[in-house]
């Protein structure tokens, strides 16, 4: 995972649930500074205790809820998130780091290998987490992780995804805001296996898919990052 999101000495990292360091250790001998976010008590004190008696001085445990921590914390500061995350939470975690300012320039997670390749999707087989994920970044999954690796041995595969090159950068250059373009996808998802001239019909006139370039008779799962760019602009 330092690999995968290229870590420098220069960097500063930010880590969620370290645990008991596992991850934790590797990454503030790679990294400049480390800001591990621990939610339980026990696990960030016994965390803090050893790593001082290890003398490993350049990492900071903050005990919390990292959805709870005001991302004015980070502000200022380039960053990178590099975790081995609770699964359920990866949705939620993606929309608190991408959605708005300040945006870490790489994400590196593990998750379940069913989400990693819904994120890293491509049409026609395009979801609203893999558009709400590329409109930020590029989404790679890197390596898919064995069950045998884990202990206990989970139920689910994993794999380790990252996302780099992290910008509001795609939404200046098509000149759309997120949120309008998010409401159009959303809708238009929400009815997946509708035409989108039928989910989209109050809000999109017939004639505008032809002036974005875009088939009205395609469904949203079929549409590429820049087809909803256009047909988002178009609309407005």
């Amino acid at each position: 995972m330092i690999r995968a999101a290229e870590v420098a000495t220069s960097d500063a990292i930010l880590e969620i649930g370290p645990g008991s360091g596992a991850l934790t250790r590797p990454l503030a001998r790679a990294a400049k500074s480390v800001i591990a976010i621990e939610k339980d008590e026990a696990l960030a004190r016994a965390l803090q205790q050893s790593l001082a008696k290890e003398g490993i001085e350049n990492v900071e445990i903050i005990e919390g809820d990292i959805l709870r921590l005001p991302k004015t914390r980070f502000k200022n500061v380039k960053f990178k998130v590099v975790s081995n995350i609770p699964y359920y939470l990866t949705s939620r975690l993606f929309r608190y780091f991408l959605d708005s300012a300040p945006r870490p320039e790489t994400i590196v997670f593990t998750v379940q290998k069913e989400v990693a390749e819904r994120i890293t999707a491509r049409p026609p087989d395009m979801n609203l987490l893999a558009l709400s994920v590329t409109a930020f970044g590029k989404a790679e999954k890197l390596k898919n992780i064995p069950r045998e690796c884990f202990s206990p041995k989970p139920d689910v595969e994993s794999a380790v995804i990252r996302i780099s090159g992290i910008s509001d950068g795609f939404f200046k250059k098509n000149g759309v805001a997120p949120e309008e373009f998010f409401s159009l996808a959303r809708e238009a998802f929400s009815k997946k296996r509708k035409m989108i001239s039928s989910s989209l019909k109050k809000r999109v006139a017939p004639e505008i898919f032809e002036k974005a370039g875009v088939k009205k008779t395609a469904r949203p799962q079929e549409l590429g990052i820049e087809e909803w760019a256009r047909l988002c602009r178009a609309a407005i």
